[in-house]
């Protein structure tokens, strides 16, 4: 990967700019640093101010792992569009994400039953309805928590996926709409001529995987140094910066 603020990046950033792409962010490790605690993240006022300023010009889109009505009050403006659950949760599609969430029914089942070793091990269950989130960053023993997490999760059957993320283990169904998905079906729906997308985690690769050539995929932090990502940010504080440029940028490609 390259650092985005050197002359091969800022090279790539005009190119995308010039297909007045949708610009695409994950919440969590992206536009606001991870926290110890979930519930304490927010988008900084810089980066909120910026997104805000940039919709005069583009759409912005946030893809997050976390649910819709969850990230909309923390962001500190209304963007174009909130995707949720990794993907699986589009406002677009109530009946999609409807049967989804039914399909997790067998696992809410599985994790009520084992709850108590899950929660033994520091282990917290967070259901999103359309994913389940299974937390260990508060564990005492973050390899034993894992550990449990895998054995309890060896009940799962086909019909689900599971993945992992920053201290996190999520299970998902098997044919649920990905972030790649997402932000392919959110590109055609605003009009866009491509795409800049930003994240941070595992999740985010298939984003990266699936990128048009025309596209600027930008990975916060350098590890792991195998994503798929074109350019890196080293964290969430360079964010700032990047919006800056870009809403500097703009009107002059754009002209109007």
């Amino acid at each position: 990967m390259r650092h985005l603020f050197s002359q091969e990046g800022e090279a790539a950033l005009v190119a995308a700019l010039q297909y007045q792409p949708l610009l695409a962010f994950d919440f969590d490790g992206t536009l606001a640093p991870i926290v110890p605690r979930p519930d304490d993240a927010r988008v900084s006022l810089a980066v909120a101010g910026r997104l805000s300023q940039l919709m005069r010009w583009l759409p912005v889109a946030i893809v997050t792992g976390r649910r819709v009505d969850d990230v909309r009050e923390r962001l500190g403006f209304v963007p174009s569009y909130i995707v949720g659950n990794h993907g699986a949760e589009d406002a677009a599609d109530p009946a999609v994400a409807q049967a989804l969430s039914e399909a997790l029914e067998s696992a809410r089942e599985l994790l009520a039953q084992r709850e108590p070793v899950l929660r033994a091990a520091g282990v917290s269950v967070e259901d999103k309805q359309q994913s389940i989130a299974l937390h260990y960053r508060l564990a005492r023993d973050r390899e034993r928590a894992r550990q449990v997490i895998d054995e309890v999760l060896q009940g799962v059957g086909p019909t689900l996926t599971v993945f992992g993320g920053k201290l996190v283990v999520n299970l998902t169904p098997a044919n649920a709409p990905d972030k790649a998905h997402a932000v392919r079906s959110l590109v055609a729906r605003s009009g866009a001529g491509g795409a800049l997308f930003a994240g941070d985690d595992l999740n985010d690769e298939p984003v990266f995987a699936a990128a048009a050539p025309h596209w600027l995929t930008i990975k916060i932090g350098r590890e792991p140094a195998q994503t798929r990502a074109a350019f890196f940010l080293e964290n969430p504080a360079e964010m700032a910066l990047l919006l800056e440029r870009i809403l500097s940028l703009v009107p002059k490609l754009l002209g109007r």
